[in-house]
Protein backbone atom coordinates (compact mmCIF):
# COMPACT_ATOMS: atom_id res chain seq x y z
CA UNK A 1 0.00 0.00 0.00
CA UNK A 2 1.17 3.53 -0.77
CA UNK A 3 2.02 5.85 2.06
CA UNK A 4 -0.86 8.11 3.14
CA UNK A 5 0.07 11.75 2.62
CA UNK A 6 -0.58 14.34 5.28
CA UNK A 7 -2.32 17.68 4.79
CA UNK A 8 1.00 19.54 4.90
CA UNK A 9 2.54 17.28 2.24
CA UNK A 10 -0.35 17.78 -0.15
CA UNK A 11 -0.27 21.54 0.44
CA UNK A 12 3.46 21.57 -0.24
CA UNK A 13 2.94 19.71 -3.53
CA UNK A 14 0.20 22.17 -4.55
CA UNK A 15 2.46 25.12 -3.78
CA UNK A 16 5.34 23.65 -5.82
CA UNK A 17 2.93 22.97 -8.69
CA UNK A 18 1.66 26.55 -8.58
CA UNK A 19 5.19 28.05 -8.64
CA UNK A 20 6.48 25.84 -11.47
CA UNK A 21 3.28 26.25 -13.51
CA UNK A 22 3.49 30.05 -13.21
CA UNK A 23 7.04 29.99 -14.54
CA UNK A 24 6.25 27.60 -17.40
CA UNK A 25 3.21 29.60 -18.51
CA UNK A 26 5.20 32.85 -18.39
CA UNK A 27 7.90 31.33 -20.67
CA UNK A 28 5.50 29.72 -23.18
CA UNK A 29 6.13 30.93 -26.75
CA UNK A 30 3.18 29.60 -28.74
CA UNK A 31 -0.47 28.58 -28.61
CA UNK A 32 0.44 24.93 -28.98
CA UNK A 33 2.82 25.13 -26.00
CA UNK A 34 0.08 26.76 -23.91
CA UNK A 35 -2.45 24.10 -24.89
CA UNK A 36 -0.02 21.37 -23.87
CA UNK A 37 0.54 23.08 -20.52
CA UNK A 38 -3.21 23.32 -19.99
CA UNK A 39 -3.55 19.54 -20.52
CA UNK A 40 -0.51 18.69 -18.35
CA UNK A 41 -1.64 20.88 -15.49
CA UNK A 42 -5.44 20.82 -15.53
CA UNK A 43 -6.41 17.79 -17.60
CA UNK A 44 -8.11 14.68 -16.17
CA UNK A 45 -4.71 13.01 -15.85
CA UNK A 46 -2.87 16.26 -15.21
CA UNK A 47 -0.61 17.12 -12.31
CA UNK A 48 -3.32 18.84 -10.28
CA UNK A 49 -5.63 15.84 -10.52
CA UNK A 50 -2.78 13.51 -9.57
CA UNK A 51 -2.05 15.48 -6.39
CA UNK A 52 -5.73 15.58 -5.44
CA UNK A 53 -6.08 11.80 -5.59
CA UNK A 54 -4.53 11.67 -2.13
CA UNK A 55 -7.06 13.99 -0.53
CA UNK A 56 -9.67 11.22 -0.30
CA UNK A 57 -7.80 9.72 2.64
CA UNK A 58 -7.65 12.95 4.55
CA UNK A 59 -9.93 13.68 7.45
CA UNK A 60 -13.27 15.38 6.89
CA UNK A 61 -11.75 18.53 8.41
CA UNK A 62 -8.69 18.62 6.10
CA UNK A 63 -10.41 17.75 2.81
CA UNK A 64 -12.25 21.12 2.45
CA UNK A 65 -8.98 22.96 3.14
CA UNK A 66 -7.18 21.09 0.31
CA UNK A 67 -10.17 21.41 -2.01
CA UNK A 68 -10.39 25.19 -1.51
CA UNK A 69 -6.64 25.61 -2.06
CA UNK A 70 -6.71 23.43 -5.19
CA UNK A 71 -9.67 25.36 -6.61
CA UNK A 72 -7.88 28.70 -6.14
CA UNK A 73 -4.79 27.33 -7.89
CA UNK A 74 -6.92 26.04 -10.78
CA UNK A 75 -8.65 29.39 -11.25
CA UNK A 76 -5.32 31.22 -11.08
CA UNK A 77 -3.71 28.91 -13.66
CA UNK A 78 -6.67 29.31 -16.04
CA UNK A 79 -6.37 33.10 -15.80
CA UNK A 80 -2.61 32.95 -16.38
CA UNK A 81 -3.07 30.68 -19.41
CA UNK A 82 -5.66 33.03 -20.96
CA UNK A 83 -3.57 36.11 -20.21
CA UNK A 84 -0.47 34.58 -21.80
CA UNK A 85 -2.52 33.47 -24.81
CA UNK A 86 -3.67 37.06 -25.37
CA UNK A 87 -0.09 38.32 -25.01
CA UNK A 88 1.14 35.86 -27.64
CA UNK A 89 -1.73 36.85 -29.95
CA UNK A 90 -0.93 40.57 -29.57
CA UNK A 91 2.77 39.96 -30.14
CA UNK A 92 1.99 38.02 -33.29
CA UNK A 93 -0.36 40.79 -34.49
CA UNK A 94 2.25 43.49 -33.80
CA UNK A 95 4.81 41.53 -35.76
CA UNK A 96 2.38 41.01 -38.62
CA UNK A 97 1.56 44.73 -38.76
CA UNK A 98 5.28 45.53 -38.72
CA UNK A 99 6.02 43.09 -41.55
CA UNK A 100 2.98 44.03 -43.65
CA UNK A 101 3.42 47.78 -43.49
CA UNK A 102 1.82 49.45 -46.54
CA UNK A 103 3.20 52.50 -48.29
CA UNK A 104 0.01 54.43 -49.09
CA UNK A 105 1.95 56.77 -51.40
CA UNK A 106 2.60 53.97 -53.92
CA UNK A 107 0.21 54.21 -56.91
CA UNK A 108 -2.48 51.54 -56.88
CA UNK A 109 -2.29 48.63 -59.29
CA UNK A 110 -5.26 47.03 -60.97
CA UNK A 111 -7.95 49.23 -59.45
CA UNK A 112 -11.23 48.46 -61.23
CA UNK A 113 -12.61 51.49 -63.09
CA UNK A 114 -15.70 53.16 -61.69
CA UNK A 115 -18.50 54.97 -63.49
CA UNK A 116 -20.90 57.81 -62.79
CA UNK A 117 -24.24 56.97 -61.19
CA UNK A 118 -26.97 57.09 -63.87
CA UNK A 119 -28.72 59.97 -62.09
CA UNK A 120 -25.49 61.96 -61.99
CA UNK A 121 -24.71 61.35 -65.66
CA UNK A 122 -28.30 62.24 -66.65
CA UNK A 123 -28.20 65.46 -64.63
CA UNK A 124 -24.80 66.35 -66.08
CA UNK A 125 -26.16 65.90 -69.61
CA UNK A 126 -29.16 68.14 -68.83
CA UNK A 127 -26.82 70.78 -67.42
CA UNK A 128 -24.54 70.56 -70.47
CA UNK A 129 -27.46 71.12 -72.84
CA UNK A 130 -28.69 74.22 -71.01
CA UNK A 131 -25.18 75.59 -70.61
CA UNK A 132 -24.89 75.27 -74.38
CA UNK A 133 -28.02 77.42 -74.62
CA UNK A 134 -26.38 80.16 -72.54
CA UNK A 135 -27.61 79.29 -69.05
CA UNK A 136 -25.50 79.28 -65.88
CA UNK A 137 -25.84 76.86 -62.95
CA UNK A 138 -26.97 78.09 -59.51
CA UNK A 139 -27.65 76.32 -56.21
CA UNK A 140 -29.32 77.04 -52.89
CA UNK A 141 -30.06 75.51 -49.47
CA UNK A 142 -32.07 72.31 -49.15
CA UNK A 143 -33.47 73.50 -45.81
CA UNK A 144 -35.66 76.45 -46.74
CA UNK A 145 -38.02 78.97 -45.18
CA UNK A 146 -41.74 78.96 -45.89
CA UNK A 147 -41.30 82.36 -47.51
CA UNK A 148 -38.84 81.26 -50.20
CA UNK A 149 -40.43 77.88 -50.82
CA UNK A 150 -44.04 79.11 -51.02
CA UNK A 151 -44.95 82.75 -50.36
CA UNK A 152 -42.40 84.34 -52.69
CA UNK A 153 -43.70 82.05 -55.43
CA UNK A 154 -47.26 83.32 -55.13
CA UNK A 155 -48.36 80.51 -52.78
CA UNK A 156 -49.57 82.22 -49.56
CA UNK A 157 -50.56 80.28 -46.45
CA UNK A 158 -53.74 78.20 -46.81
CA UNK A 159 -53.43 78.38 -50.61
CA UNK A 160 -54.85 75.21 -52.25
CA UNK A 161 -51.64 74.79 -54.26
CA UNK A 162 -49.82 73.79 -51.08
CA UNK A 163 -51.77 70.55 -51.16
CA UNK A 164 -50.01 69.72 -54.44
CA UNK A 165 -46.73 69.38 -52.54
CA UNK A 166 -46.93 67.38 -49.31
CA UNK A 167 -44.14 68.98 -47.31
CA UNK A 168 -41.63 67.93 -44.65
CA UNK A 169 -41.81 70.73 -42.04
CA UNK A 170 -39.01 71.08 -39.47
CA UNK A 171 -41.03 73.72 -37.61
CA UNK A 172 -43.75 76.20 -38.53
CA UNK A 173 -41.57 78.21 -40.90
CA UNK A 174 -38.65 75.90 -41.74
CA UNK A 175 -38.97 72.98 -44.16
CA UNK A 176 -37.17 70.74 -46.61
CA UNK A 177 -37.60 72.39 -50.00
CA UNK A 178 -40.23 70.80 -52.24
CA UNK A 179 -38.68 72.17 -55.44
CA UNK A 180 -35.60 74.14 -56.49
CA UNK A 181 -37.65 77.20 -57.44
CA UNK A 182 -36.50 79.04 -54.25
CA UNK A 183 -33.04 79.17 -55.83
CA UNK A 184 -34.52 81.38 -58.56
CA UNK A 185 -36.01 83.81 -56.03
CA UNK A 186 -32.76 84.03 -54.04
CA UNK A 187 -30.81 84.66 -57.24
CA UNK A 188 -33.20 87.37 -58.50
CA UNK A 189 -32.97 89.20 -55.15
CA UNK A 190 -29.29 89.92 -55.83
CA UNK A 191 -29.05 89.81 -59.63
CA UNK A 192 -31.11 92.10 -61.85
CA UNK A 193 -32.31 90.93 -65.30
CA UNK A 194 -31.33 89.68 -67.77
CA UNK A 195 -31.16 86.29 -66.06
CA UNK A 196 -30.70 82.84 -67.57
CA UNK A 197 -30.09 80.18 -64.92
CA UNK A 198 -30.81 76.56 -64.12
CA UNK A 199 -31.05 75.21 -60.57
CA UNK A 200 -30.37 71.47 -60.24
CA UNK A 201 -30.67 69.85 -56.82
CA UNK A 202 -32.28 67.44 -54.40
CA UNK A 203 -35.86 68.06 -53.24
CA UNK A 204 -38.17 66.43 -50.69
CA UNK A 205 -41.87 65.56 -50.59
CA UNK A 206 -43.89 63.27 -48.38
CA UNK A 207 -44.70 60.82 -51.16
CA UNK A 208 -45.29 57.14 -50.48
CA UNK A 209 -42.48 55.04 -51.93
CA UNK A 210 -43.46 53.02 -55.00
CA UNK A 211 -42.16 52.32 -58.49
CA UNK A 212 -42.57 55.93 -59.63
CA UNK A 213 -42.41 57.97 -56.40
CA UNK A 214 -39.75 58.70 -53.81
CA UNK A 215 -39.69 61.16 -50.88
CA UNK A 216 -36.27 62.32 -52.10
CA UNK A 217 -35.60 63.07 -55.76
CA UNK A 218 -33.74 65.46 -58.05
CA UNK A 219 -35.07 68.40 -60.04
CA UNK A 220 -33.71 70.91 -62.52
CA UNK A 221 -35.48 74.28 -62.63
CA UNK A 222 -35.00 76.64 -65.58
CA UNK A 223 -35.47 80.42 -65.45
CA UNK A 224 -35.17 83.05 -68.15
CA UNK A 225 -35.95 86.73 -67.33
CA UNK A 226 -35.38 89.54 -69.86
CA UNK A 227 -37.13 92.17 -71.96
CA UNK A 228 -39.80 90.99 -74.41
CA UNK A 229 -39.70 87.30 -73.41
CA UNK A 230 -42.85 85.47 -74.50
CA UNK A 231 -44.28 81.96 -74.72
CA UNK A 232 -42.66 81.30 -78.08
CA UNK A 233 -39.24 81.67 -76.43
CA UNK A 234 -40.31 79.16 -73.78
CA UNK A 235 -41.60 76.73 -76.40
CA UNK A 236 -38.48 77.03 -78.53
CA UNK A 237 -36.18 76.46 -75.53
CA UNK A 238 -38.11 73.40 -74.36
CA UNK A 239 -38.24 71.89 -77.86
CA UNK A 240 -34.52 72.49 -78.39
CA UNK A 241 -33.70 70.85 -75.05
CA UNK A 242 -35.95 67.81 -75.57
CA UNK A 243 -34.62 67.26 -79.09
CA UNK A 244 -31.04 67.36 -77.79
CA UNK A 245 -31.84 64.89 -75.00
CA UNK A 246 -34.31 62.46 -76.60
CA UNK A 247 -33.73 62.99 -80.30
CA UNK A 248 -36.39 63.82 -82.89
CA UNK A 249 -39.60 62.64 -81.15
CA UNK A 250 -43.15 64.12 -81.04
CA UNK A 251 -43.72 66.74 -78.30
CA UNK A 252 -46.95 68.37 -77.16
CA UNK A 253 -47.85 71.18 -74.74
CA UNK A 254 -50.99 70.88 -72.58
CA UNK A 255 -52.60 73.72 -70.63
CA UNK A 256 -52.05 73.31 -66.89
CA UNK A 257 -51.86 75.29 -63.65
CA UNK A 258 -48.94 76.35 -61.46
CA UNK A 259 -49.34 79.21 -58.96
CA UNK A 260 -46.10 80.96 -59.97
CA UNK A 261 -46.58 80.83 -63.77
CA UNK A 262 -49.38 82.12 -65.99
CA UNK A 263 -50.10 80.77 -68.54
CA UNK A 264 -48.81 77.33 -67.54
CA UNK A 265 -48.33 74.10 -69.47
CA UNK A 266 -47.23 70.52 -69.07
CA UNK A 267 -45.01 68.97 -71.70
CA UNK A 268 -45.40 65.42 -73.00
CA UNK A 269 -43.21 63.34 -75.31
CA UNK A 270 -44.30 60.37 -77.40
CA UNK A 271 -42.46 57.38 -75.92
CA UNK A 272 -43.13 53.78 -77.01
CA UNK A 273 -46.44 54.77 -78.57
CA UNK A 274 -47.74 56.66 -75.50
CA UNK A 275 -47.70 60.27 -74.37
CA UNK A 276 -45.47 60.67 -71.31
CA UNK A 277 -45.35 63.82 -69.16
CA UNK A 278 -41.77 65.04 -68.67
CA UNK A 279 -41.88 68.75 -67.76
CA UNK A 280 -43.95 71.57 -66.33
CA UNK A 281 -43.47 75.16 -67.52
CA UNK A 282 -45.04 78.57 -67.99
CA UNK A 283 -44.56 82.33 -68.09
CA UNK A 284 -43.47 83.76 -64.73
CA UNK A 285 -46.49 85.32 -63.00
CA UNK A 286 -46.13 89.15 -63.02
CA UNK A 287 -46.91 89.20 -59.28
CA UNK A 288 -43.76 87.16 -58.58
CA UNK A 289 -41.68 89.72 -60.48
CA UNK A 290 -43.39 92.67 -58.81
CA UNK A 291 -42.65 91.22 -55.35
CA UNK A 292 -38.97 91.23 -56.33
CA UNK A 293 -39.10 94.88 -57.40
CA UNK A 294 -39.01 94.02 -61.12
CA UNK A 295 -41.24 96.04 -63.46
CA UNK A 296 -43.44 93.37 -65.08
CA UNK A 297 -44.55 95.87 -67.74
CA UNK A 298 -41.01 95.94 -69.14
CA UNK A 299 -39.58 92.61 -68.01
CA UNK A 300 -41.02 89.13 -68.44
CA UNK A 301 -39.77 85.60 -68.36
CA UNK A 302 -40.46 81.89 -68.29
CA UNK A 303 -39.73 79.01 -65.95
CA UNK A 304 -39.68 75.25 -66.39
CA UNK A 305 -39.01 72.27 -64.16
CA UNK A 306 -38.20 68.62 -64.73
CA UNK A 307 -37.44 65.53 -62.68
CA UNK A 308 -34.03 63.97 -63.30
CA UNK A 309 -35.26 60.51 -62.25
CA UNK A 310 -38.05 60.62 -64.84
CA UNK A 311 -35.64 61.56 -67.64
CA UNK A 312 -33.19 58.86 -66.56
CA UNK A 313 -35.91 56.20 -66.37
CA UNK A 314 -37.15 57.05 -69.86
CA UNK A 315 -33.65 57.22 -71.35
CA UNK A 316 -32.52 53.87 -69.91
CA UNK A 317 -35.93 52.12 -69.81
CA UNK A 318 -35.80 51.65 -66.02
CA UNK A 319 -39.08 50.45 -64.58
CA UNK A 320 -38.66 51.27 -60.87
CA UNK A 321 -37.31 54.49 -59.32
CA UNK A 322 -36.18 52.55 -56.22
CA UNK A 323 -33.40 50.92 -58.25
CA UNK A 324 -31.50 54.23 -58.17
CA UNK A 325 -31.16 54.11 -54.38
CA UNK A 326 -30.43 50.43 -53.58
CA UNK A 327 -26.69 50.68 -54.43
CA UNK A 328 -26.88 47.33 -56.21
CA UNK A 329 -23.56 47.09 -58.10
CA UNK A 330 -25.10 44.71 -60.64
CA UNK A 331 -27.55 47.45 -61.61
CA UNK A 332 -25.16 50.39 -61.44
CA UNK A 333 -22.32 48.80 -63.44
CA UNK A 334 -24.59 48.70 -66.52
CA UNK A 335 -24.18 52.45 -66.99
Amino acid sequence: MGQIESLSEIEEKLEKLSVSANENIKNAKSDSELNQLRVDLLGKKGKLSTILKGMGKLSSVDRPVVGQRANLIKINLQELLNKRKNQILNQRLDQQIKEEKIDVTIPSVGTPPGSAHPLISTQDEIIDIFCGLGYSVESGPEIETDFYNFESLNIPKNHPARDMQDTFYLDENILLRTHTSPVQIRYLENNPPPVRIIAPGRVYRRDAVDATHSPVFNQVEVLCIDKDINFSHLRGTVLSFLKSFFGDIPVRFRASYFPFTEPSAEVDVMWKGKWLEVMGCGMVDPKVLENLGIDSEKISGFAAGLGVERFCMVRHQIDDIRRFYTNDIRFLEQF
